[in-house]
C-alpha cells in the first residue's frame, strides 16, 4: 500500500507528534511524507519527500493574527498548481495532519482521505467552544482540510473519533525534577513585549524565541534560540510553563504535571478553543501577554498548584483503527453542495 501523510508545517506540534505516527504507519505500507507551511522551529526526524508552502497564517509581535501579513503571504495561484501538479494519483490512501495540499490533491483526484489532526477534534461539535461568534474561524477548521472521514486529539476524549494527545516517547520517558525557573514558549509575542512583562516577577524565565539569534539575558530573563534538545531539558526540570494555547505543548506541560498558563493568539479561533478546553481542566488563562494580569500571574506563579494528566500511548492503537477503517471501506466519498467547494468548480482552475 502507498500512504501520503501531508503535515501542516505551521507551529511545531504537527511535526512533533508526527515522529511517533510515523514509525507506526510505515509498517502499514510505502510511506511518503509531505510538509506544507515553513513556520516550524522543529526539525523533522524523519525523511521529508515533498515540501510545499501551501496556506500559512501568520502572527503580528503582538500575539495578533496578522491579517495584512497573512493575505500578502496567500498566493491563491500557487497553491492551486501545488494542488495541480502534485502526483497524487500514485498514492491508496493519504492521511492529512490538516495539510491542505495533500487533502485537496486527494479531493480533485477522488483518492481517499483521512484527516488525522487537533483540529479534527476542535471541529467536532461537542468540543469546548468560546462565546461569541467566529464564523469565519469555524469555517475555516472545517473546510481548509476537506475530508469526510476525520479522527482528532484533544486534551479529552469526548467521542469514539477523538483520542487523548499522542505524548512523545521522548517526553515519556524524560526524567523531571522542578528547579526555581519557568519555561515560556510564545512565537506570537516578540522578545522585547514578553521581558517588558515578565522582569517585573522576581523569579527566573527560560524564554525560548524564533527572533533570539543567540542566547542572552535581559534581568532575570534568559533568551534562547528556539532548540528541540534544549526546549525538552528546560521543560523537563521547570516548575512551570508559560505558552501559548497550542495543543502539543500544554499537553506535554499535564503530563509531567507543571504548572501550565496559556495565553491564546489573539483572533486565533483554535486557540482560543483550546483556551476553552484548557479553563475547564482548571488551567489558568490570559487573554494577552500584559501587566493588567499582574495578579493572576503572580497568583499563578505563588499559589496555583500543577495539573497532571497520566495520557495513556495508544498510538499504536489510532492507526490500527483507522487502517482498519479504510480496509474496511468505511471512508466515504465526499459531498459537497457549495458551489466553490465542488470539485467540479474546483477543477476549472486546474
Amino acid at each position: 500500500m502507498k500512504i501520503l501523510y501531508g503535515i501542516q508545517g505551521t507551529g511545531n506540534g504537527h511535526i512533533s507528534r508526527a515522529e511517533d505516527i510515523v514509525p507506526h504507519l510505515k509498517k502499514m505500507g510505502d510511506v511518503d511524507i509531505l510538509v506544507s507551511g515553513n513556520q516550524s522551529q522543529v526539525n523533522a526526524q524523519f525523511e521529508i519527500n515533498y515540501q510545499r508552502m501551501g496556506l500559512t497564517f501568520l502572527s503580528s509581535k503582538s500575539g495578533k493574527v496578522d491579517l495584512v501579513k497573512t493575505v500578502m503571504n496567500a498566493n491563491p495561484i500557487r497553491f492551486i498548481k501545488e494542488v495541480r501538479d502534485f502526483p497524487i494519483a500514485k498514492y491508496d490512501l493519504v492521511i492529512s495532519d490538516f495539510e491542505p495540499v495533500s487533502a485537496w490533491a486527494a479531493l480533485t483526484r477522488n483518492v481517499p482521505c483521512i484527516e488525522l489532526s487537533h483540529q479534527a477534534a476542535v471541529a467536532h461539535t461537542d468540543s469546548p467552544k468560546p462565546d461569541g461568534n467566529f464564523t469565519i474561524g469555524n469555517y475555516v477548521l472545517n473546510h481548509y482540510c476537506p475530508t469526510k472521514k476525520k479522527y482528532g486529539f484533544h486534551f479529552e476524549s469526548f467521542a469514539e473519533t477523538v483520542f487523548t494527545p499522542l505524548i512523545r516517547k521522548s517526553i515519556r520517558e524524560i526524567e523531571t525534577s522542578n528547579e526555581s525557573y519557568y519555561t515560556v514558549y510564545l512565537p506570537a509575542y516578540h522578545d522585547d513585549v514578553i521581558a517588558k512583562v515578565l522582569k517585573i516577577f522576581n523569579i527566573e524565565w527560560h524564554v525560548f524565541s524564533k527572533y533570539a539569534k543567540k542566547t542572552y539575558t535581559i534581568e532575570n530573563i534568559t533568551f534562547y534560540p528556539i532548540d528541540g534538545e534544549k526546549f525538552t531539558e528546560s521543560l523537563a526540570r521547570c516548575s512551570g510553563v508559560l505558552c501559548g494555547a497550542g495543543f502539543e505543548l500544554p499537553a506535554e506541560a499535564l503530563f509531567l504535571g507543571k504548572k501550565l498558563l496559556v495565553i491564546p493568539m489573539i483572533g486565533q479561533y483554535e486557540q482560543l478553543c483550546n483556551a476553552a478546553s484548557l479553563k475547564k481542566l482548571g488551567v489558568t488563562v490570559l487573554n494577552e501577554l500584559s501587566l493588567v494580569h499582574y495578579r493572576t500571574i503572580k497568583n499563578w506563579i505563588s499559589i496555583t498548584k500543577p495539573i497532571q494528566i497520566t495520557y495513556q500511548d495508544q498510538t499504536e492503537q489510532i492507526i490500527d483503527t483507522i487502517m482498519h477503517d479504510f480496509e474496511s471501506n468505511k471512508i466515504p466519498k465526499i459531498e459537497i453542495s457549495r458551489p466553490l467547494l465542488n470539485p467540479q468548480f474546483y477543477k476549472l482552475f486546474l
